[in-house]
């Protein structure tokens, strides 16, 4: 009786196994932009910090930062290949279009890859009222006018692999597991098909 159970539970094997070996396919990103927050409003001429959190071992080395809107098209290109190693940025709009649904991304603009997307705040004018935040001990980036589709990064930080995966081990680590996982069950699968 024992026997004839544990036949009608083999076909469940596979996916039991899948799921278990599939845990080994490790998922390390975290990147979490801070600030601007949501009840975040800058205001054109003054530095506003941009800051952000990352995982340890999400394999990004450098990534850039653009600042879109949702009613316009056009985006503005901050800053190119920031090294890991920083946490802030501070920004400074001159002359840019007031509005309150402005999104800051952190992405790799060579392969189209976003980490990670702010949440939505607001600029206003040079002449609005309001407190001025203090700026972070950063490098402070210039973006300035309207959107256009010849701009370029208005800073580039450092050489950069151009989303080039990193070499060795680490590069390859995620794709040889899942590969594994995957032919394992077809294997299993197969041979239970036979039984």
């Amino acid at each position: 009786m024992l026997l004839s159970e544990c036949l009608r539970s083999w076909p469940s094997v596979p996916f039991i196994l899948v799921l278990l070996l599939s845990s080994l396919i490790s998922v390390d990103a975290y990147f979490v932009v801070n600030q601007p927050g949501s009840s975040t409003s800058w205001k054109n001429g003054s530095p506003y910090p941009v800051t952000w959190t990352l995982g340890l071992q999400d394999g990004i080395d450098t990534f850039d930062i653009e600042i879109t809107r949702l009613s316009r098209g056009g985006i503005y290109f901050v800053a190119k290949a920031l090294p890991i190693t920083m946490s802030s940025l501070n920004v400074v709009l001159q002359d840019v279009p007031a509005g309150d649904d402005y999104f800051l991304i952190c992405m790799n603009s060579t392969v189209g890859r976003t980490y990670s997307v702010s949440s939505r705040f607001s600029v206003t004018d040079a002449n609005a009222t309001g407190s001025n935040p203090s700026p972070a001990s950063a490098p402070t980036v210039t973006i300035s006018g309207t959107p256009g589709p010849l701009s370029h990064f208005a800073q580039t930080f450092g050489p950069a692999t151009n989303g080039v995966a990193r070499p060795g081990w680490p590069g390859i680590r995620n794709q040889v597991t899942a590969i594994t996982v995957a032919v394992g069950a077809a294997l299993i699968g197969g041979f239970m098909v036979l039984c």
